[in-house]
């Protein structure tokens, strides 16, 4: 182990979500998020990454035709302060009926808990959207229900979902979510029925309940796959939605019906059914 790392803490203005699909698709290394939005750490200097995110920012600036500001800090620390920081950071998270902590926290005998060790995937419980999807699945999921993860990043939805009783099959098109998935199945002693790498047009069922956590944009495209997957009466979580964006999305799912909505800061989640 080197004795320094490198931490960056990345600040933007808008748009977290493009942000976030930006370092998973770019970054050799996890991220940690927050409301401001990332922290990086690596025992390499971060300057290049630096340059990507003010690169990317420029690009979005010109495609949105909106200002967007990014703040990038980069420090140098002791290594051997790099975990007992890490661990402080992540704080146990009570949603609903479930309560989501990492493995060096105890749990909650109270509530329904999920063990999740935080990873490059998205999905520890924190984000408003991760958050608005996990409170749907908690009044919605019904023991014995087929449900479908689409865009299973942590695998925290699916294992919410099986905590509940249910049977669960995920997919994503990042093999490291994926796999990060069916490890965090494991420390919650669950496994999906069946996990994929690869789109929503993969499915060959149909489900009672189907959860995507995405930006809005992919929402609009794989809209008839996930209204495909529906049995008759089931219901569609569609989260990761930007309050800005919700008309857009909904204009691509106007044969379905608003039961309810979630909003929580700037995100909407919306519980839709089949006309």
């Amino acid at each position: 182990m080197q004795e320094h790392y490198f931490e960056l803490v990345v600040k933007v203005s808008s748009h977290h979500s493009l942000f976030s699909d930006f370092l998973s698709d770019t970054l050799p290394v996890g991220f940690e998020e927050n409301s401001d939005g990332f922290i990086i750490r690596s025992e390499d200097e971060l300057e290049t990454i630096v340059w990507g995110l003010e690169q990317f920012a420029e690009a979005l600036q010109k495609a949105l035709k909106q200002e967007i500001d990014i703040e990038c800090t980069q420090t140098k620390l002791q290594n051997s302060d790099w975990v007992e920081s890490y661990q402080k950071s992540i704080e146990p998270l009570a949603i609903d009926k479930f309560y989501i902590h990492p493995t060096w926290s105890k749990a909650n005998p109270e509530l329904i808990n999920i063990v999740i060790d935080p990873a490059l995937a998205f999905g520890t419980g924190h984000h408003p959207t991760t958050a608005s999807a996990l409170k749907a699945i908690s009044h919605y999921v019904k023991k014995g229900d087929d449900v479908l993860d689409v865009g299973c990043g942590s695998g925290i939805l699916g294992i919410a979902a099986m905590k509940l009783g249910a049977s669960v099959d995920a997919c994503d098109t990042d093999p490291i979510s994926v796999n990060n998935s069916v490890e965090n199945a494991k420390l919650n002693e669950l496994v999906f029925d069946n996990i994929w790498e690869g789109s929503s047009s993969l499915i060959s069922k149909k489900y009672n309940l189907v959860v995507a956590n995405i930006v809005a944009d992919v929402l609009t495209f794989i809209a008839n796959d996930l209204k495909n997957a529906l049995k008759e009466d089931a219901i569609l979580i569609l989260s990761g939605i930007l309050d800005k964006y919700e008309d857009k999305v909904l204009n691509f799912y106007k044969d379905c019906e608003i039961v309810e909505k979630i909003a929580q800061d700037e995100w909407v989640t919306l519980i839709l059914k089949r006309k």
